[in-house]
């Protein structure tokens, strides 16, 4: 790959933004950044506007994205959004599949993200019934993100029950999961094992909650995670009926169940980490175990409001995820982790925006198993974002506050260029990729629909 330099007309460093930065780059990674360049090198792309390491989507399940518009009919809970959200679940194929996340992966691109974490648990055909090749649905998702030029952590999801049935057991999957379960630990595991790292691809291993995984297979997962140094992500205590019934099977909650099976440490996520006690934080800040908050799914769900700042104060990393995208944009969970805090606690400043835009660029990755990504700087996979700073949203005082007016006023609108390893994905607006994102989002999403 020969060398290529960009000229970012404002730079965020990760503690400040610098005016006039260039930034060399090779073989995928930045070899050279330099300050003080008040006008772009003879021969260099020239990123105008104010360019951040690009963004990590920490929590995602691409084919919720065909639930847009679609469940903000009527009211209902988390449960009653489920049942929608099977329906489509259902109707997935590996071409299927792969036809929306391609689409969703290149409108998360057109967002800034380059790097997404996908929560995957739809293995099966219909009915449990095994694909010839037993990681079809993952591949579909693997190929997807390198289509939509993006990098993707596949966590391998483990999901093998309806709901706790007692301290031993769980009850079996419905007629919809079916598709969803391996059976056992063992057999997820061992489907799992075929799955094979690429470039732009890393494997992860996830639990799905602890109503899905029975306590006694739990180490399993975690096992397959440890030996292979993977992230493994965990879906904790979203919803104050899963703390009832871990409660009243096991007489503990769902964080200190998995502490009691090994599930927590430094290379874990609990993604939203919402309804917890003072001794769940502690357990989580002590262990080293990260939090991914989904502030736009978590209020969509009606879900609540996670005690992120208590989490970060006990020692728990935060990143941020799409989850349900119900909007694509890590501008907007950024923001909304800070403003929800706000509402809650009346008060205001929780979070620096510096400290908001590393959750979202290199704590995200770093979740994600790319500790390599999320900074400008020498080594850095050249993985760049930029913002407009012209438009109304973003128009005002620079440089000095360019990390405020990137997470307190632009949206993913905003975005107008997305390099990743060194290659421009969207430039100007435009995925280079995916020539009509939007035409590619709606025929997936009808073919889904039937």
């Amino acid at each position: 790959m020969t060398d290529t330099t960009y000229w970012l007309e404002h730079a965020w460093l990760g503690t400040h933004v610098e005016p006039g930065v260039a930034v060399s780059a090779a073989d995928g990674r930045i070899t050279t950044v330099r300050t003080g360049v008040p006008t772009p090198p003879p021969g260099a792309e020239v990123l105008r506007g104010l360019t951040l390491p690009g963004l990590a989507n920490a929590h995602s399940h691409a084919f919720h994205r065909a639930l847009r518009g679609t469940v903000q009919v009527g009211s209902g809970t988390f449960w009653t959004w489920r049942e929608v959200m099977y329906s489509v679940a259902d109707r997935l194929t590996p071409e299927t599949y792969h036809a929306l996340a391609r689409a969703v992966y290149a409108e998360m691109a057109l967002a800034g993200v380059t790097c997404v974490g996908e929560f995957h648990y739809v293995h099966h055909a219909p009915g449990g019934t095994p694909y010839a090749e037993p990681n079809a649905m993952g591949e579909a998702l693997i190929a997807a993100a390198a289509d939509a030029g993006v990098r993707i952590t596949l966590l391998d999801t483990a999901y093998l029950s309806s709901a706790i049935r007692n301290e031993h057991a769980g009850e079996p999957p419905n007629a919809h999961q079916l598709r969803f379960s391996d059976g056992s630990a063992e057999a997820w595991a061992e489907r799992a094992s075929l799955l094979r790292e690429r470039d732009h691809a890393r494997i992860g291993a996830a639990i799905h909650s602890v109503r899905a995984v029975p306590a006694d297979q739990m180490a399993t997962v975690a096992r397959w995670a440890e030996e292979r140094r993977a992230p493994l992500h965990v879906h904790l205590s979203e919803q104050t009926a899963e703390n009832e019934a871990c409660r009243a099977a096991h007489g503990r909650t769902p964080t200190q169940l998995l502490a009691d099976h090994g599930v927590l440490g430094p290379r874990t996520t609990g993604v939203h980490n919402t309804h917890l006690t003072d001794e769940d934080i502690a357990l989580l800040g002590g262990s080293r175990t990260g939090t991914c908050m989904c502030p736009t799914t978590e209020r969509d769900l009606a879900d609540g409001i996670g005690p992120a700042v208590a989490l970060q104060r006990a020692g728990s990393p935060l990143s941020l995820g799409s989850d349900s995208h119900a909007v694509i944009d890590l501008f907007e969970e950024a923001r909304a982790m800070e403003l929800n805090e706000r509402l809650r606690t009346r008060t205001r400043g929780h979070w620096t925006a510096a400290a908001l835009l590393r959750a979202a660029t290199a704590d995200g990755h770093a979740a994600l198993g790319w500790q390599d990504a999320g900074a400008i700087e020498a080594g850095a996979l050249a993985d760049l974002t930029t913002i407009a700073l012209d438009s109304v949203r973003t128009a005002g005082p620079l440089p000095r506050l360019g990390a405020e007016t990137a997470v307190f006023a632009a949206t993913a609108a905003d975005v107008r260029h997305t390099v990743v390893g060194g290659r421009h994905v969207v430039r100007d607006g435009v995925h280079a990729l995916v020539p009509d994102v939007p035409r590619a989002l709606a025929d997936a999403i009808e073919a889904l629909r039937g």
